[in-house]
């Protein structure tokens, strides 16, 4: 039996695309391996969202290319967004990759790993993205048996000035809201007690699928009803589409678990401007106590990007004194990456490297002791969690996850 060895880059999106490509795998005779040595086949999923996470493939690339330099007769696929973004250039830098292809043709992997003893037949495929997976396509699951994620939406139709997603991934694609019922179904026959559900905005779904069209609280009561997953996760909500509607259903049904991850990205007005995000920080505002208002409970997590072209220093107080007023749970600071193809890459006022760093330390240092506070707030509660499994840190404790 032929074996394949797969390495999953980037978002939980692209993890989702890795299973499936592995279920297809699976289904054309290859076995899964653990170890890239006495494997037939290594396959890469690339992110190419910003440059690190583009070095961190090149990266995995140069550690399977040295495997396939000991084992000749091993089969090198890369796929995924970094080849999308720059897949001529890695065809001609990396001669020993049998077959890369972009965000469009993953679900074609079998077929296309059989051209390769076709002489004549490419090695490079890359398209327009327009696939949309269905619960027809099989999945091989990576992640740990009782929780799974389920791609909702494929591409994003919003256009932020920073993000590179929509060239990369194509415009927003809703899947239909029967075809995620039979996969959820199919999910919790297979004992995922958590089942997240991912998109670049979940917000959006529906939108693109005409006037009357489900969207996401209507998609939410279907999963309820058709199933018996304990919990349900939401990733990622779009700021000026987090309604009262939404926050009411998640308050009335405690399976749509009270975590909201929503990327702010700033807070002062002129900096969302120039990302082109439709919001200010009067309407975030607003949002964060409509949020503690209808759901109180709710553990919110965001992220906020410092160093986009002409953020002042005034700027950085402004997100640091938001901070430390609505101390929210979890906090992600990112230093902004000026990538080659987005609006706001020819911008004024591109920030060093420098300040970029130094200003994500100073707001993750503040960061960190609201986070302490609130961790040492939790002391003597008691809470329902999903076990994990055994610590890392000692075989004496269990791990697990909150609500």
């Amino acid at each position: 039996m032929r074996t394949v060895f797969t390495v999953s880059l980037g978002c939980p999106k692209n993890l989702v695309d890795t299973e499936l490509m592995l279920g297809l795998l699976v289904e054309a005779g290859y076995a899964p391996c653990e170890e890239a040595d006495q494997a037939d086949l290594l396959l890469v999923n690339t992110c190419g969202f910003i440059q690190s996470a583009v070095e961190e493939g090149i990266e995995e690339i140069l550690t399977l290319t040295e495997v396939k330099g000991q084992y000749p007769e091993k089969k090198l696929a890369v796929v995924g967004c970094m080849v999308q973004r720059y897949g001529a250039d890695l065809a001609k830098e990396f001669p020993e990759v049998d077959l890369f292809i972009g965000t469009e043709g993953t679900q074609e992997i079998v077929s296309r790993l059989q051209e390769l003893t076709q002489t004549k037949k490419s090695r490079l495929h890359l398209a327009p993205p327009t696939f949309l997976q269905d619960s027809t396509w099989p999945r091989k699951l990576s992640s740990p048996a009782h929780r799974a994620y389920m791609k909702v939406t494929e591409g994003c139709s919003n256009r932020c000035s920073y993000c590179l997603i929509p060239s990369l991934r194509g415009d927003l694609r809703s899947r239909l809201l029967d075809d995620l019922v039979i996969e959820a179904r199919m999910l919790a026959e297979n004992g995922v007690q958590e089942l997240t559900l991912v998109a670049q905005d979940l917000t959006a779904y529906g939108l693109d699928l005409g006037p009357g069209a489900p969207r996401l609280v209507a998609l939410l009561r279907a999963l309820l009803a058709a199933c018996d997953i304990p919990w349900f996760r939401l990733l990622y909500l779009y700021p000026t589409r987090v309604n009262a509607e939404l926050l009411e259903f998640m308050a009335a049904n405690p399976r749509i678990v009270p975590y909201l991850d929503i990327p702010l990205q700033h807070v002062s007005d002129s900096v969302l401007k120039g990302m082109n995000r439709p919001y200010g920080r009067r309407q975030i505002e607003t949002l964060l106590a409509k949020i503690r208002s209808i759901l109180p409970q709710a553990a919110i997590r965001t992220t906020f990007m410092v160093g986009f072209p002409g953020e002042t220093e005034a700027d950085v107080r402004q997100l640091a004194e938001f901070m430390q007023e609505q101390k929210l749970a979890h906090v992600g600071i990112f230093g902004y990456s000026n990538e080659e193809g987005c609006a706001a890459y020819t911008l004024a006022g591109q920030c060093s490297e420098e300040e970029k760093s130094e200003r994500r330390q100073r707001l993750m240092e503040l960061q960190s002791g609201i986070s302490l506070a609130g961790n040492e707030a939790m002391v003597g509660k008691v809470e329902e969690v999903l076990v994990e499994g055994w610590s890392r840190e000692t075989d004496l404790l269990l791990e697990g996850r909150t609500r």
